[in-house]
């Protein structure tokens, strides 16, 4: 009996230890789950709805784009994409409410020229800056086309400058400021040509002031210009970009016509707000990737008007900056500001 009684404390002491042992090992077991939860969240994305902010109206060039990538979009991230059409102020209004979006990658902006690379130079107050946004890919370009009235006795550039020596040339665009606008100011400062803007409230009516005569030229988008071209209401003298477009592809460049580098597009891209996670940006960048490789895809862009571009984030980072260049001493030579 003695015996049995000695022997017990050190009988309890070891079940006590062994008890300590499985409590500790569950409490190891419980940790090693938790972090590897977390470690297959974090490779999860995106587990949810991704939102996409288009600065613009239902309906417009931007949104058609959008439209186009969404589905497949969607289907290589594995996730739907749901696209919130908030336009106003040129953009501004869509942009800002991306740059002040949690940097999750659950919230893009779509990303369109004149509001990144021409409304920082000519708003007096910007309600985002360049900073607050990281960039995604530089998705696609707008090749436009410098057309004038058909009863113009000018037939190429080069005529086209030798006659506004002789009286000025009225070119017309949808608002102060936008491409049109700009984009003649830059024709004229690079070739010394006499032209006057004139300025209308939307692409629609300055379209139909150069049918009518009232303007004489106009810039802007191919696959809109091309019937009246076709039936010779208006002739076409140039395409703006460094080469040709399959809208157009008999129409010259301006560069090939005595202008070099001349070059003037709208562009789009996406952005996601500063300090979304790198691994994030990049599983965008690959999924916009594909989804303009697509071949149906590459078809209905085509058939648009538009040409792909792709490629890597940094690329498109460059590209803004060096328009915001290109744009500033055009928009401080004829002091334009909007309030």
């Amino acid at each position: 009996m003695e015996d049995d009684v000695s022997q017990a404390p050190a009988s309890r002491s070891v079940s006590l230890e062994k008890r300590r042992s499985m409590i500790l090992a569950g409490v190891l077991a419980g940790l090693m789950g938790s972090l590897a939860s977390k470690k297959v969240v974090a490779r999860a994305y995106p587990d949810r709805p991704i939102r996409w902010i288009v600065p613009w109206p239902p309906g417009g060039g931007a949104d058609l784009l959008a439209r186009i990538l969404q589905v497949r979009l969607g289907q290589f991230l594995g996730q739907p994409v749901v696209i919130e059409n908030r336009g106003g102020a040129a953009g501004n209004i869509g942009a800002s409410a991306g740059a002040r979006a949690n940097p999750d990658g659950y919230t893009m902006t779509f990303a369109y020229s004149a509001t990144h690379s021409i409304n920082p130079l000519v708003f007096k107050t910007m309600p985002f800056a360049q900073s607050d946004f990281a960039p995604v890919i530089f998705l696609t370009m707008v090749p436009q086309v410098l057309v004038i009235n058909a009863n113009l006795p000018a037939r190429n550039i080069r005529e086209l400058i030798e006659l506004s020596k002789k009286r000025q040339i009225t070119y017309g665009s949808a608002a102060p400021g936008s491409l049109g606008h700009l984009g003649g100011e830059l024709f004229a400062s690079m070739t010394g040509a006499n032209m006057l803007h004139i300025p209308y409230r939307g692409g629609g009516p300055a379209l139909s002031a150069v049918l009518s005569g009232e303007i004489d030229a106009l810039i802007g988008v191919p696959v809109v210009l091309k019937p009246h071209i076709a039936a010779g209401k208006l002739r076409a003298l140039g395409v703006t970009v460094a080469k040709r477009t399959s809208v157009l592809p008999d129409v010259p460049t301006i560069a090939e016509s005595g202008v070099p580098t001349f070059n003037v597009s709208s562009w789009n891209g996406v952005l996601v707000p500063a300090g979304t996670p790198a691994a994030v940006v990049a599983a965008l960048n690959a999924a916009f990737n594909k989804t303009l490789q697509d071949p149906k895809v590459r078809e209905q862009l085509t058939d648009a008007g538009y040409e792909m571009v792709g490629g890597e984030p940094a690329a498109f980072s460059q590209f803004i900056t060096s328009e915001l260049e290109k744009w500033k001493p055009i928009v401080k030579r004829i002091d334009l500001h909007v309030e």
